[in-house]
């Protein structure tokens, strides 16, 4: 890759975190940002080479994750949906198609849509629903097989890019069998009505409003070409559902470190003792954090599924959401009073940082996960409730 796309990313940061602060005092999406990012050719990052994609790996995800996020956090969550989808969908190797079942045209489907992200494309992933959060078993939005393919009604929170993105992954239950789950890779267009709800502590520009649905899709629309492969998928893939929201927030922690840095040596206030300690607090801190993101990555390129490649992932998760969160805080503290004025860049990060413990699985969740697995106990079964 990759080389290529880790320039193209550092390249970009300074771009978004010029237009940041106009795009979270608004609520409004970074369209500037997604075309430099569709130019740059990024959304083929996941997609294989001989569809037209750069063929990254989890790790070199991981990376160019990072740096987009110091440009703009928001700007690289709304990336990470993209890349879960694509990074996903060319992640099914054959031998993984022929266990699952995926027919041959269901093979073709998805070539066709990882091709056009290649070309372009980019999709949002619309998961999430009032009252279930991301519980892929707990989902009301339903869908039932027509004449015409798939027809699915229902609505969707937090889907961030809504009203800007080609396509959206849709996860429903069948009306027939509500233990069955699948999803749907859904065009933009009509039968899709996106309701302006976002309007956040933090990641303000990542537009994650709600999502109306009551529309009919062709079958090669169908993820698989099989149902009730959304579950599997959680359990095959959780670095997806898990992790790579970690990288984007080690790049925010990293952002507001040197966005401190900026100010600190402006005000002159770096010579004070007290000062350097919370920063240089916040460096090993953040570094531990990549570190730990790095090490699930590559456990994911090398052993993806096992189970301790898993509790990497967890960890990962966990520990990229606080320490995003405390190394804003702690800087912020730093910078003192001036920098929590609106428009300030540290004030901006303190809030974005915030939400990294927030998104799913919940660092409440994450840990609770690992501590099932400390005390020798299945995760995925001994929970007092379902993680997905």
């Amino acid at each position: 890759m990759t080389v290529h796309a880790l320039e193209a990313a550092r390249r970009l940061a300074p771009r978004f975190a010029a237009r940041a602060a106009e795009h979270d005092r608004d609520g409004s999406f970074p369209v500037d940002d997604f075309r430099d990012l569709r130019e740059a050719g990024l959304f083929g990052l996941m997609v294989p080479r001989a569809l037209g994609g750069l063929e990254a790996s989890f790790a070199e995800y991981t990376a160019v994750a990072t740096e987009l996020a110091r440009g703009n956090g928001a700007t690289a969550l709304v990336f990470n949906m993209h890349a879960s989808v694509t990074g996903a969908l060319g992640a099914v190797t054959e031998e993984l198609a022929e266990a699952l079942g995926v027919p041959e045209e269901a093979l073709a489907a998805r070539d066709r849509l990882l091709t056009a992200a290649a070309q372009g494309s980019w999709y949002a992933v619309a998961m999430s629903e009032r009252g279930a959060g991301a519980r892929l078993s707990q989902l009301s939005t339903v869908y039932e097989a027509t004449d015409e393919g798939w027809h699915l009604k229902g609505s969707k929170t937090f889907c961030s890019g809504a009203g800007h993105a080609d396509g959206y992954l849709v996860a429903a239950r069948s009306a027939a069998d509500q233990s069955v789950v699948s999803q749907f890779l859904v065009p933009a267009g009509d039968g899709l009505t996106v309701e302006p709800t976002w309007d956040s502590l933090g990641m303000r520009a990542t537009s994650s409003h709600d999502l109306h649905l009551d529309v009919t899709v062709p079958a090669g629309r169908l993820l698989g070409g099989v149902e009730g492969l959304a579950l599997v998928v959680a359990q095959l893939m959780p670095h997806w559902l898990v992790a790579s929201y970690a990288a984007v927030y080690v790049g925010v922690a990293r952002a507001a470190i040197d966005a401190a840095a900026e100010h600190l040596n402006q005000r002159k206030l770096a010579g004070l003792p007290a000062v350097r300690a919370r920063l240089g607090r916040a460096d090993a801190a953040t570094a531990a954090a990549q570190l730990v993101v790095a090490e699930a990555a590559r456990r994911v390129d090398e052993a993806p599924g096992d189970a301790e490649t898993n509790r990497w992932v967890w960890r990962a998760k966990l520990l990229a959401g606080t320490t995003a969160a405390e190394v804003a805080a702690s800087v912020l503290e730093a910078a003192g009073t001036s920098a929590t004025r609106r428009g300030h860049p540290l004030e901006r990060l303190y809030r974005d940082a915030r939400c990294g413990s927030l998104h799913p699985a919940t660092s409440d969740v994450c840990a609770d996960w690992l501590g099932i697995a400390a005390l020798g106990g299945d995760p995925d079964r001994d929970a007092s409730a379902p993680r997905w």
